[in-house]
């Protein structure tokens, strides 16, 4: 479904399983071009040393190229299925503080994306994200495949995130 970038920050900042390991949504730029999430260090999501698990940083980068596509290709006319494919990450860094992470969706990533649509019938690729900490150092990295896919005649709409 077509929402707002306000609807759906509020909405997925809500989602008990970004909600409860601290996982927020602080903006979804304009036309869903980009996303700007904070992970807070919380008792509820602390490993024994102290820093943010790795599987809430991990958690919190796994919906976000999905949803910016869908979005997107939404808005462009496009039925398709979108979802993550498979991740990576390298931990560099504890997370001690809060830690922050930016997507931006080009307007390259956009038209390769179309284009393979339009060709194949499905897109995959993989996009890199990085995570500071609150002092600017890079904590993790992460490299998420996104899978877009034109929907078969008939198939029904479902949301798979």
């Amino acid at each position: 479904m077509i929402v707002s970038e306000r609807t759906l920050k509020w909405a997925l900042s809500l989602y008990p399983p970004l909600l409860f390991q601290r996982i927020w949504v602080k903006k979804f730029h304009d036309g869903f071009r980009g996303v700007d999430v904070k992970i807070s260090n919380s008792v509820l999501n602390r490993n024994y040393n102290g820093s943010i698990f790795g599987g809430t940083i991990y958690a919190a980068t796994d919906p976000f190229y999905a949803i910016l596509f869908d979005q997107l290709m939404r808005r462009k006319g496009y039925k398709c299925r979108v979802w993550l494919k498979s991740a990576s990450i390298q931990y560099l860094k504890p997370g001690l503080t809060s830690l922050y992470f930016t997507i931006k969706i080009t307007d390259a990533m956009i038209a390769e994306a179309e284009q393979a649509l339009n060709e194949h019938g499905k897109f995959v690729k993989a996009y890199p994200m990085e995570l500071y900490n609150k002092n600017g150092e890079l904590c993790a990295t992460v490299s998420n495949e996104v899978y877009l896919r034109l929907k078969f005649p008939g198939e029904k709409q479902r949301v798979a995130i």
